[in-house]
């Protein structure tokens, strides 16, 4: 794998978490969590690659604290592997406490894409 392609394909996302996001709990939609997660994936995995992508699989995805409302969260993508036409991207959501330097890892997820061509069959990522 190319460390610095890797490196410049990292991408990062903040979002406000506001009531109309989350569920009766307070607390981000778990629904809503994955489809921010799957976009970052795919900002990440297009940005590394310059190509078509398909999500093919969301490996596992690991809900180890809820997100309040009334936080900020940071949706961090990362290629993590490259195979000849896939990539795996792990994508971590970090929640921000708005009036504290409270910062921790809530959810944690790792998503597969296919490169693909104009007729939508699997072609090389590098």
């Amino acid at each position: 794998m190319n460390q610095e392609r890797i490196e410049k394909s990292v991408t990062r996302i903040f979002k406000s978490v506001f009531p109309d996001s989350t569920n009766h709990y307070d607390t981000l939609f778990g629904g809503t969590a994955m489809y921010l997660m799957d976009e970052v994936a795919f900002m990440t995995a297009t940005r590394f690659s310059r190509k078509r992508v398909v999500t093919v699989s969301s490996d596992r995805i690991d809900f180890n604290m809820p997100i309040p409302a009334g936080t900020i969260i940071e949706l961090v993508g990362k290629v993590v592997h490259v195979g000849n036409t896939s990539m795996k991207v792990l994508v971590e959501i970090f929640i921000e406490e708005m009036y504290s330097d409270i910062r921790e890892k809530a959810i944690t997820g790792t998503f597969t894409f296919v490169a693909i061509d104009e007729h939508k069959k699997p072609i090389k990522v590098i």
